[in-house]
């Protein structure tokens, strides 16, 4: 097993003999075998230990047997104690979830603390069949199916070379003791099914599932290679960023690029779209405008002819007072605000400028979204105009409503901003006071 990871090392150029390797180390089986053999193979480790404190006295063995054991190997040690269930609580995660963030922030701080260059993990081969089904019964893309990445950043798997039988022979073959955890034969857990029901049944039918699912995998990843090429092509063909997080894809590109569905799910998943909100989007290709697609992070709007990709806002809905002494303003939205002169001030028209009656308002000012209903008196006009009209009338996109902030005075509209002020607080022959706003960078 030795020659198999120190080749899989060299050929996937995971690290060097100069680099300083943190090694996670929970005491179990994998993670005991990869500091044995990266030691035996004379890298410069330092052993991590995570005591999440959720199997009472057993996490507390872990504990005891691995501060033990990293003792006989005469190298660094540090351990941490967390208090996952609370954590968990806290952020409305599960614990699974709650135990990775916690190990993995750790992990970072321990990289700049200690000068370790990677943080080695004991993912093994079977680790990378379980991880393919459970993204196969999930619904994935091909990225989903080429398994478990051998460097990730600063993560690096040198043990994915080998199976979990091969690591239990070479703990075997050294006298290597290690700690079993007593949750991995219980089923609860999606991986376990996988690992103690589904799989051992593949096995009934085919001896050989696990390699032959290996093969399978190793094809895919060649695959998956010529795949992301075209690929990415195709994204620069489709997609285009507006801003920092805005970007439009435009859908008689997609059609002649082929395959929208495809080509959608590769660019929207990073994205935290599910497949069957992909499948909907994909549907929605031909329909009618208006029709919007969420992830947790971001918001899909089907316009005319671009689908509208942002990151959602949080708290729309809340408004911000502007007081009579305002100058700057920089959330939600940068502006700039001056008392002018009447008989001095210099009306500039474009649309990042708008000049009121300072008498006419009333203070504080607020900014808020638009809603339904909303109504105001354009510039130069003497009735009302719903907003939605107004909206129609100027062709404005489903994301552009959706982007727009409104300034009030006394839940009267004065001003949709960077588009069009209230007629009945402009500038007269009788305005003494001028208040000028400007949109700043």
């Amino acid at each position: 097993m030795k020659k198999r990871v120190s080749r899989f090392i060299e050929q996937e150029k995971l690290f060097s003999h100069k680099d300083k390797i943190a090694v996670g180390l929970s005491g179990g089986a994998d993670s005991v075998a990869l500091l044995a053999v990266l030691c035996e193979l004379g890298y410069d480790c330092i052993a991590l230990h995570c005591n999440f404190h959720l199997r009472g006295e057993e996490s507390m063995r872990d504990e005891r047997f691995v501060e033990q054991w990293v003792k006989t190997l005469n190298i660094d040690y540090r351990k941490v104690d967390f208090e996952t269930e609370s954590y968990a609580s806290e952020h409305k995660i599960s614990i699974e979830m709650a135990a990775r963030e916690l190990r993995y922030n750790w992990f970072s701080e321990q990289l700049r603390e200690t000068g370790a260059k990677h943080i080695a993990i004991a993912h093994h081969a079977d680790d990378v069949v379980e991880t393919f089904l459970i993204n196969l019964t999930r619904g994935s893309g091909i990225h989903g199916l080429t398994g478990i990445k051998p460097k990730n950043g600063n993560i690096v798997r040198p043990l994915l070379c080998v199976s979990r039988k091969e690591i239990l022979q070479y703990l075997n073959k050294k006298g290597l003791e290690h700690v079993e955890d007593s949750t991995n034969k219980e089923i609860v857990y999606v991986r376990n099914k996988f690992r103690n029901n589904i799989i051992p049944l593949f096995e009934s039918i085919n001896p050989s599932f696990k390699n032959s699912l290996l093969q399978t995998i190793s094809y895919l990843k060649n695959t998956e290679e010529y795949v992301d090429e075209k690929i990415n092509d195709a994204r620069g063909n489709v997609m285009k960023q507006i801003d920092d997080n805005v970007w439009h894809l435009f859908i008689d590109q997609l059609k002649k690029e082929g395959n929208v569905q495809l080509l959608l799910f590769e660019i929207l998943q990073p994205f935290g779209f599910s497949s069957s909100t992909i499948q909907n989007i994909t549907n929605s290709i031909d329909g009618e405008s208006g029709k919007l697609f969420q992830s947790e992070e971001y918001t899909l709007q089907k316009d005319r002819d671009v689908l509208i990709l942002y990151k959602t806002e949080k708290n729309e809905s809340v408004s911000f007072d502007v007081p009579a002494n305002t100058t700057i303003v920089e959330v939600p939205i940068n502006l700039k605000f001056k008392i002018e002169d009447a008989s001095s001030v210099v009306i500039e028209k474009a649309k990042k400028y708008c000049f009121l009656d300072y008498d006419k308002l009333k203070f504080p000012l607020q900014l808020r979204r638009w809603k339904q209903g909303d109504s105001f008196v354009p510039f130069g006009m003497k009735g009302k105009k719903k907003l939605s009209d107004y909206f129609v009338d100027n062709r404005f996109s489903v994301y552009k409503k959706s982007q727009v902030w409104l300034l009030t005075s006394d839940n009267q509209i004065v001003w949709i901003i960077g588009e069009r002020s209230d007629d009945r607080f402009k500038i007269t022959d009788e305005t003494k006071k001028v208040l000028k706003i400007e949109i700043g960078q």
